[in-house]
C-alpha cells in the first residue's frame, strides 16, 4: 500500500508541475539597451518610450511584470527565444523574428532608419543601390523591416558590432563607409557625445517601418497577447503612444524626423 501511495504521489507531482510551469506568474520585459529614445540602459535600469508604454499596458491590465536588463540586443533576442524574456519592447516585425515571437497588431510608433556617414567622406546617395560596393556597419541583432533586410543580405558588405558607439568609431576611422541605424538613436548619441558635426544622416531613409511589442512564443505569458492588443488600441486612439515618444525625444533634444521622407530602392 505504501508503495502504491508513493507512486500515486509521484504521478501527481509529475502531472501538476507542468501546469504550474505554464502559468504566467511574472512577465519579464526587456529591450535593446542602446536605442534611445525608444529604449536604452541608463546605468541603473532600462528606460525609454518603449519601456514606458510596456509598463502602462501591463499595469492597466494588472499583469505582474519586471523590467529586466540582460545586456546587448542579440542576448535579449536569445532569451526571448528561450522564453526567459517574455516581452521585447519594442522591435520591428520580421519573418526571422516571427519564428519565436508573436507581435502585437498595433504599432507603437514609426522608427526611421538612416545611413550615417562621416561629414568629410560623404558620397552621392539616392537610395539602396548607392550602398553597393561600399563597406557598411550595423549593430549586432538589428533588423530594419520590409524588403531592405533582404537587399542587405543579398547585396551589401556589412560588419557588425555590439554597440552603436563602436560603429561610429569605425566610421570615424575610415574602417567602414557608412553605418545603418535608427535616425533617433544615432542623432542622440552624436548630440550627447559632441560629435554631431563629424557625421551626417543621409536622406532618404533606408526604411521607415513600425516598431511593435512582441511576446515570446516559448513563454506562457503569450496568452495575454489579445488583451495587450486591446489596451494598445485604446492608447493609440487617445494619442498616448506618439506622445510618449515625442516626450522622450524632446528630453534627449533630438529633432523629429522629416515626415514623409521617401525611401528609394
Amino acid at each position: 500500500m505504501k508503495t502504491f501511495l508513493a507512486a500515486l504521489l509521484l504521478t501527481t507531482m509529475v502531472v501538476v508541475a507542468p501546469v504550474r510551469a505554464a502559468e504566467c506568474v511574472k512577465l519579464a520585459v526587456s529591450s535593446d539597451s542602446d536605442y534611445a529614445p525608444l529604449h536604452w540602459y541608463d546605468g541603473r535600469q532600462l528606460t525609454g518610450a518603449s519601456i514606458e508604454i510596456a509598463r502602462r499596458v501591463l499595469t492597466a491590465l494588472e499583469i505582474p511584470f519586471e523590467v529586466r536588463y540582460v545586456g546587448p540586443f542579440h542576448r535579449v533576442l536569445k532569451e526571448a527565444e528561450s522564453g526567459d524574456v517574455a516581452m521585447v519592447a519594442s522591435l520591428k516585425n520580421t519573418p526571422e523574428r516571427q519564428k519565436f515571437l508573436s507581435f502585437t497588431s498595433v504599432p507603437l510608433f514609426s522608427n526611421p532608419i538612416s545611413v550615417f556617414v562621416a561629414s568629410d567622406r560623404r558620397f552621392a546617395y539616392a537610395g539602396w543601390q548607392d550602398l553597393i560596393g561600399k563597406r557598411g556597419a550595423i549593430t549586432q541583432g538589428n533588423q530594419f523591416g520590409g524588403p531592405f533586410d533582404d537587399f542587405l543580405r543579398a547585396h551589401l558588405t556589412i560588419q557588425s558590432a555590439q554597440k552603436a558607439h563602436m560603429n561610429f568609431t569605425r566610421l570615424d576611422s575610415g574602417q567602414v563607409d557608412y553605418f545603418i541605424t535608427g535616425y533617433y538613436n544615432g542623432m542622440i548619441y552624436l548630440n550627447q557625445s559632441g560629435q554631431a558635426d563629424h557625421f551626417v544622416a543621409l536622406q532618404p531613409y533606408v526604411s521607415e517601418t513600425d516598431n511593435f511589442l512582441a511576446l515570446s512564443n516559448a513563454s506562457p505569458c503569450v496568452k495575454h497577447l489579445a488583451r495587450i492588443n486591446a489596451q494598445l488600441e485604446l492608447m493609440q486612439k487617445r494619442g498616448e503612444l506618439r506622445a510618449v515618444l515625442e516626450r522622450y525625444a524632446a528630453q534627449l533634444k533630438v529633432a523629429p524626423h522629416t515626415a514623409g521622407a521617401a525611401v528609394q530602392k
